[in-house]
């Protein structure tokens, strides 16, 4: 097939570059000219130079292509000016979706996030079960700039796809692995314990994929995903909560895992003082306090539907865990 990806620099859609050509498809990349690309290092593929604003670029990107990707987002916790965000998650998507379905493209795939899942609740102190796709959002859980744009955006793909746009709806969790440039947040998580700067962490849970399964889930759901469903992409055994996965992390490296945990109320006084100053600096604050937030909810999913369907890979968390570590390791991202 020849595929159209959008967000082709980021960790998830460097992945799923590779896997595309790893498998004989062609590639056809949107960039920005100033696009970091050290993610794609050593992978075929045909750069197109454009954005997903710019109609135009993406049309000539699209040309031919049987398969598109539309992978690109803003994601950022903090931001001095949010509007910029909503451009590229909310206009943006519906640039690329739309001009997919008018270029004629057999399958669209488009990546949202378990951000626009409702998450598990805890009644009378227990956890409820993980949640799944049908599960409804909570008002009060689109705690953020990121993850309302994503829910608008999500929503103008169930719009198109009701009108009869091919779309394919992927809902990654918490990815980890190689080819982790900027690092995303997660993966930042890994480089500061690998540097030993996590002297202490939030009572929270994520669950944790490796972002190759989520890459080949990306392509599954172009091969078999039922047109106008959503798909978590996630790992059945991933669901870990912060001190489980730091567990994991030191049996794997070494290092020690923190030992401390930050009570809610006071990591999010803490935040409230760092973005403050940051509305001075223009520098991002160390912990968003839409970060925090997030942390007071335990974001565990259930991806049986992906497996199920799709025959979603499985690779046990702990690999993905060591890969990111041995990854980030290889290329300069731990010091002494």
């Amino acid at each position: 097939m020849k595929c159209f990806v959008t967000g082709a620099s980021g960790f998830i859609g460097a992945n799923l570059v590779q896997e595309l050509v790893a498998r004989g498809h062609r590639v056809k990349a949107l960039l920005r000219p100033s696009a970091d690309v050290r993610g794609l290092a050593g992978v075929d593929f045909e750069r197109v130079n454009g954005d997903i604003t710019d109609r135009a670029s993406i049309a000539a990107g699209l040309s031919g292509c049987d398969w598109c990707f539309h992978v690109a987002a803003s994601y950022h916790l903090w931001l001095k000016d949010y509007a910029p965000m909503y451009v590229a998650n909310v206009d943006g998507t519906r640039n690329v979706l739309e001009t997919a379905a008018q270029a004629g493209c057999a399958r669209i795939v488009y990546t949202s996030t378990v951000g626009c899942i409702g998450l598990p609740q805890h009644i009378r102190g227990q956890l409820t079960p993980p949640t799944d796709e049908i599960a409804p959002i909570k008002q009060s859980q689109l705690s953020n700039h990121y993850k309302i744009s994503k829910w608008r955006a999500e929503k103008i793909a169930r719009e198109l796809a009701a009108k009869g746009a091919p779309i394919v709806i992927v809902n990654p969790s918490a990815p980890v692995g190689p080819r982790d440039v900027k690092p995303t947040p997660t993966g930042q998580v890994i480089v500061d314990f690998l540097n030993r700067k996590m002297p202490a962490y939030l009572d929270t849970g994520l669950n944790w994929v490796h972002v190759r399964d989520v890459a080949i889930g990306h392509i599954l759901a172009a091969e078999k995903g039922r047109v106008g469903e959503r798909y978590i992409l996630g790992n059945a055994e991933g669901n870990w909560t912060m001190k489980e996965a730091f567990a994991v992390l030191q049996e794997v490296t070494g290092v020690p895992a923190p030992k401390f945990q930050i009570p809610y109320g006071i990591a999010w006084m803490a935040a409230c003082v760092d973005e403050t100053i940051s509305r001075f600096t223009g520098k991002p604050p160390r912990a968003p306090l839409a970060g925090v937030r997030m942390a007071a909810y335990t974001m565990f999913f259930n991806p049986a539907k992906a497996i199920r369907e799709l025959g979603l890979p499985q690779t046990p968390p702990k690999q993905a865990l060591s890969d990111a570590v041995e990854w980030f390791r290889a290329h300069g991202y731990v010091h002494g």
